[in-house]
């Protein structure tokens, strides 16, 4: 299952830094505009104790943790809906992307530049959002371009239906907010997301990237109160890190990390939950695969049957599947064996219309 979030901003936010860190990867983080022209891309891999756990118990010879891309975005400016700043390019990238991690600076320096000049996460927030707002109602405007007639002279149904949600899709956008404020039923909703690809949209996350004094004073922070608020509109989230601190971080040992880590007062790096944060904004969870071979940790989406999983592994799993055997990581740590779980009875048998859950191990049962 490919997944990517998109890491987008202003210039000179953070971005590239976050990227660096994510990835633990190099790329060029220079101190002024379009240092980032094409994106960079980087597998990360998502934090998960359980597998940690699993690969202890088993002893496998192989341990695959669950991935997905991110894409470090050049920066926007105002009028990348019109192009300006290469801004047709980049917003096509983020429109590849399923979700947004944007970059909100949160800091005064004298020594990195500010496109705009100042610090003021409201406009640079505002500014983001309206040029992807922008570049959606051009979008939204072709289509209703397209059927607008046929919904209000030949009362064509699926046409009518589309107007319903066109219509205030473009009423938001046109005063330069994001679709994701549209109130709209859940159905209409799925449908605007796979029909318009908008890419207001697409869920976000903000980062809000605070500098290192702020990062052990966050309560004081008003820089960070500004984007929580912003955020809470749009029932967004807002993740505080320090960039510079995470790249830091990301380049030391694991032990060395978790006592630093210690020193701040917190038991998870940023990253990490910026990571997992941005697994579960897409509605994601993990079923694991284990024995001796391997222990691996599996992405699917939330709601799928047991034979849908079976095919994230191979297409011939749930061309042929049969049943599915399965037990619960929350049994298996507490018994720490399958012998121990099968004489407590806590192994299933699962068929064709079995709803997969997070922490599911599972063992597949098919013929092609």
């Amino acid at each position: 299952m490919s997944l990517k979030a998109g890491i987008v901003g202003l210039p000179n936010v953070g971005k590239s830094t976050l990227f660096n860190a994510i990835t633990n990867s190099h790329v060029e983080a220079a101190n002024y505009p379009f240092a980032t022209i094409s994106p960079n891309t980087g597998v990360v891999n998502v934090p998960d104790e359980r597998l940690d756990f699993l690969t202890d118990l088993f002893k496998p010879r192989k341990r695959v943790p669950a991935t997905f891309e991110f894409y470090d975005i050049a920066g926007l400016v105002r009028g990348a809906s019109k192009g300006e700043g290469l801004g047709n390019q980049f917003l096509g990238h983020i429109r590849e992307c399923d979700a947004i991690v944007e970059v909100v600076r949160c800091f005064d320096s004298n020594e990195i530049i500010h496109v705009e000049e100042s610090v003021d996460p409201k406009r640079d927030i505002e500014t983001i959002n309206l040029e992807l707002a922008m570049a959606d109602l051009a979008t939204v405007e072709k289509r209703i371009a397209s059927i607008g007639n046929k919904a209000r002279v030949q009362k064509d149904k699926d046409s009518i239906y589309e107007m319903s949600i066109l219509t205030p899709l473009q009423e938001m956008l046109a005063q330069g907010e994001p679709a994701r404020k549209v109130s709209l039923k859940p159905e209409d909703y799925e449908f605007a997301f796979k029909q318009y690809h908008l890419l207001t949209l697409k869920p976000i996350i903000y980062v809000a990237n605070v500098s290192d004094a702020d990062y052990s004073d966050l309560e004081n922070c008003k820089y960070l109160k500004v984007v929580e608020e912003i955020a809470k509109s749009e029932k967004a989230q807002v993740i505080p890190i320090s960039c510079e601190i995470e790249y830091e971080l990301s380049s030391l040992p694991r032990e060395e990390r978790m006592e630093f880590l210690a020193t701040l007062g917190a038991t998870e790096s940023g990253l990490d939950k910026v990571i997992k944060s941005v697994y579960k904004l897409l509605n994601l969870s993990t079923f694991f695969t284990c024995g001796e071979d391997e222990c691996r940790a599996w992405t699917f989406t939330n709601g799928m049957l047991a034979p849908q999983c079976a095919g994230i592994i191979h297409s011939d799993f749930e061309r042929g599947f049969i049943k599915a055997e399965i037990y619960s990581f929350k049994d298996i740590f507490e018994y720490k064996s399958e012998l121990a779980l099968k004489e407590a009875g806590k192994l299933r048998i699962e068929g064709k219309n079995y709803v997969m859950q997070d922490g599911d191990c599972v063992f597949f049962k098919f013929n092609v």
